[in-house]
């Protein structure tokens, strides 16, 4: 089999990428989740699987190694993809925000970019505030939205509205088979 197929979800935070992925996963052992570093405070019940929580200088020294396929900083906290290590056969799913998905299809243009959506800006709010985000954060979030939406239409290969959890699984899926028939 050749090089991994790298399926990069990507949206707004309240999107439902995280639902989103952690489904693809369970669905198809081919698939292998890089679970981000970041510098941010574990919310309230978040599971310590979400992300590797890291302090500030660990994630500095993880930059200064080169060990990172892309990573940024977002309202004040960093986050970042470590480079993967998959098993021969697997594909790489990378749940990452816009600018990192953009940097990762700057190294691998092959890499397909899904951009997921919320249904509508009120759903997103009520996501967001029902994960724990304060309320600063969900104002910036949601400000933010608004120009990650635009760019990622433009910029992804494919755009899902993530309104019917099983129907934006099923999307995604169809893609990454679609790719596998493309590689073969």
């Amino acid at each position: 089999m050749s090089n991994p197929i790298i399926v990069i979800v990507s949206g707004p935070g309240g999107a439902g990428k995280g639902t989103i992925v952690e489904s693809l996963v369970a669905k198809d052992p081919m698939l292998w989740l890089s679970r981000s570093w970041t510098t941010r405070q574990q919310r309230d019940g978040e599971s310590d699987h979400a992300y590797h929580f890291v302090t500030r200088q660990q994630f500095q020294d993880r930059i200064a190694e080169g060990g990172f396929l892309e990573w940024t900083e977002f309202l004040g906290n960093f986050y970042g993809s470590p480079l993967p290590s998959v098993d021969v056969g697997q594909d790489i799913v990378l749940e990452i925000e816009l600018h990192g998905a953009q940097q990762v299809k700057e190294q691998h243009p092959e890499a397909i970019l899904v951009f997921v959506q919320p249904p509508s800006r009120e759903e997103q709010q009520r996501r967001l505030q029902g994960r724990g985000d304060s309320a600063e954060h969900v104002v910036e979030r949601l400000r933010k939205a608004e120009e990650e939406e635009r760019l990622g239409a433009e910029r992804a290969d494919a755009v899902v509205v993530n309104d019917d959890l099983d129907r934006a699984v099923g999307e995604i899926q169809a893609i990454i088979g679609a790719a596998r028939s493309q590689r073969r």
